[in-house]
């Protein structure tokens, strides 16, 4: 559990799914853009930033090689970190493989799993939704798949041009993946995560 006192007239900051990068790089630079801007305007009062998962559409780190583009985000995160305000990022089903960049070179944590904070004496339970309560299944079968070690692993030995070429393709496509049974809203009074 972290505990974070805000400043009066500070605020805290959420933002999730900008899918950066979908459905391609071109496509997807306007909505990288506004968010930079986004972040340019709120970090005059920010006395936190959470980002909760799926920044990217896909993110996997090889030892020595992230994937190309998001220079302005990447970029922005930094000089928001490096001036002191603290920036939390929980990973999504876009990201699941994130292993030290974010952590070394912009000093944000990363957490792999929600985690409890206290905000000015207020319990949050934070983290990205997808696979938290009952159903999801589809997601669920994926990410054991996309998180087995061996998968990692043997993921890992694709070049990159071939890994994220085949990783964004199956992301655009994720239906054939994790199914869509878990994609309908099934309105308030139904749906675990609101109630």
């Amino acid at each position: 559990m972290t505990t974070i006192e805000i400043p009066k007239g500070k605020k805290v900051y959420f933002a999730s799914d900008n899918h950066l990068g979908a459905p391609t790089w071109e496509q997807s630079l306007p909505r990288e853009k506004k968010f930079v801007n986004w972040l340019d305007e709120i970090k005059g009062d920010a006395a936190a930033i959470f980002l909760l998962g799926d920044l990217f559409d896909f993110w996997f780190e090889y030892k020595t090689v992230v994937p190309k583009g998001f220079t302005r985000t990447l970029g922005k995160l930094a000089e928001i970190s490096d001036s002191g305000i603290p920036i939390f990022y929980f990973v999504g089903n876009h990201d699941l493989w994130m292993r030290g960049y974010f952590e070394d070179e912009l000093n944000i944590p990363v957490f792999h799993k929600p985690k409890e904070f206290i905000l000015n004496g207020i319990s949050f339970y934070l983290g990205h939704g997808d696979g938290l309560g009952p159903g999801d299944k589809g997601y669920k079968r994926m990410k054991k798949v996309f998180t087995d070690p061996i998968g990692k692993w043997l993921f890992r030995w694709l070049h990159p041009d071939i890994g994220v070429r085949l990783a964004q393709y199956f992301s655009v496509k994720n239906k054939l993946i994790s199914g869509d049974e878990d994609a309908k809203f099934l309105g308030e009074d139904k749906e675990w995560l609101v109630q």
